[in-house]
């Protein structure tokens, strides 16, 4: 599996070399990207632009990356989706579920809000 890395100051950013996942793929794309939450910095976005097929099973294990760095209170965005693989993602009903969006400068977005969230959410004295 190749993959291209841009570190930012809030996020890196991933890129997947296509042209699929598979499932055969999916404990290594799993071990690369999980590992990065013992980063500094800990935010991902994955850029799928080269990805033209996916399989269910990678698919869902995306999802479950994405649940895991939630979990431990980071950012997990997908961007650049080539129609196919959206549309496949949407038919398993999974783009509902993930943190999806057009382009890499959106996604950034998500994840500079997401992080004030995170901020204003640990300074609420009514928060555990």
């Amino acid at each position: 599996m190749q993959v291209k890395i841009d570190t930012k100051e809030k996020f890196h950013a991933i890129t997947l070399q296509g042209p699929s996942i598979s499932a055969t793929m999916t404990e290594e794309l799993a071990n690369c990207l999980v590992s990065y939450l013992q980063n500094d910095v800990k935010n991902l976005v994955l850029i799928l632009k080269d990805i033209e097929n996916i399989d269910n099973a990678a698919a869902e294990k995306l999802v479950q990356i994405q649940q895991q760095f939630y979990e431990n209170n980071v950012s997990f965005v997908i961007c650049e989706l080539q129609k196919q693989v959206e549309q496949f993602l949407d038919q398993l009903s999974l783009l509902e579920v993930m943190n999806v969006t057009p382009t890499e400068s959106e996604a950034w977005d998500i994840v500079q809000m997401e992080e004030i969230e995170r901020e204003l959410l640990s300074d609420d004295p009514l928060s555990p």
